[in-house]
Order: structure tokens, then sequence, then C-alpha cells
């Protein structure tokens, strides 16, 4: 069982975006709700599926949960 969370969970993310970030595919992360609607969760955004990132990336920091979701690449608004 995780450790009960005792930073906030910004505070966990911001601390840790970088390292997550640098995982390959990994697009972006962000503070969302794990799929029961209640409990917070750092969710990170995958290019694609890859075995690698999943490997990678850890199932808790700090006591959140950490989820995945497939976006596909993330581009700015108005760049083709």
């Amino acid at each position: 069982m995780s450790p009960t969370p005792r930073r906030d969970i910004n505070a966990v993310l911001a601390d840790h975006q970088q390292e997550l970030m640098s995982i390959p595919d990994v697009v972006g992360v962000y503070v969302a709700l794990a799929a029961d609607g209640k409990t917070p969760c750092l969710k990170i955004m995958l290019k694609r599926p890859s075995p690698e990132a999943e490997r990678a990336i850890p199932r808790s920091i700090e006591g959140y949960p950490v989820t995945t979701e497939v976006t596909g690449e993330i581009r700015p608004l108005g760049k083709q």
C-alpha cells in the first residue's frame, strides 16, 4: 500500500514534472482524478503506447497514484 500523501499534489507535480517529461513518449503531465472520481492523481500523457515509457513511469509518487493516457502528439494551437 502506498503511503498517505503528505504534500499538496500541485507541489508534488512541480517537483517531479521535469523528470517525468524526460521519459520518452511523455508529452504532458497534469493533476487529475483517478477512475473513482475522488482520488487526486498525476496523469501522464503519452504520444503513443510504449512499453519503455510504461516501465519508466512510477505507479505512485509521494503517495499519489500515477496513471497514463495516450493523447498523441501535443502541438500549440495555431501551429500546423
